[in-house]
């Protein structure tokens, strides 16, 4: 089945909170709740403001994956709530790659200059993913103060795009 990218849509709500508790919780035991991450409960008041975005790949009803573009000043973003269901993941799906390509052309489009994301250590997959894509480790130090730290993230990663 093919699936479609585009921006978040209120209706989108459930489908989203589902998926992305999901793969924190059963996948990865990261003991959160929907509580925990105020950012899902008004995607667009969140991840709107400024340049910022937030899109989803959906198989007909169904969303399968997650992206969002946090806006935290001076040509600055940080990527957020990348996830893309287990069944859907890899090269032969392309999900996680149309997804980074809508946020890299808006991001490219608003003038961001840079892009950081925080993430886990075992998340290995995840890692070679935006290694491939230009990204670059960086130490935690390195971040600047706007940046909005999680705090279960300890890898840091830059990308650069100007």
């Amino acid at each position: 089945m093919s699936f479609l990218v585009g921006p978040y849509d209120s209706s989108d709500r459930d489908g989203v909170l589902a998926l992305v508790l999901d793969i924190q919780r059963n996948e990865f035991g990261v003991p959160i709740t929907a509580a925990d991450q105020p950012d899902l409960s008004d995607v667009p008041a969140f991840y709107g403001r400024g340049d910022g975005g937030f899109w989803v790949a959906r198989e007909g009803n169904a969303i399968v994956g997650t992206i969002g573009l946090l806006d935290h000043g001076d040509g600055q973003a940080a990527l957020r709530k990348m996830f893309v269901r287990a069944d859907r993941r890899g090269r032969d799906f392309g999900v996680a790659s149309r997804l980074f390509d809508a946020l890299l052309s808006h991001a490219r489009d608003r003038g961001i200059r840079c892009i950081r994301l925080g993430t886990r250590p075992e998340m290995r997959v995840a890692h070679r993913f935006y290694e491939k894509r230009g990204f670059v480790a960086i130490d935690a130090a390195a971040l600047p103060a706007s940046f909005p730290r999680m705090q279960v993230d300890s890898v840091f990663y830059r990308l650069d795009l100007d």
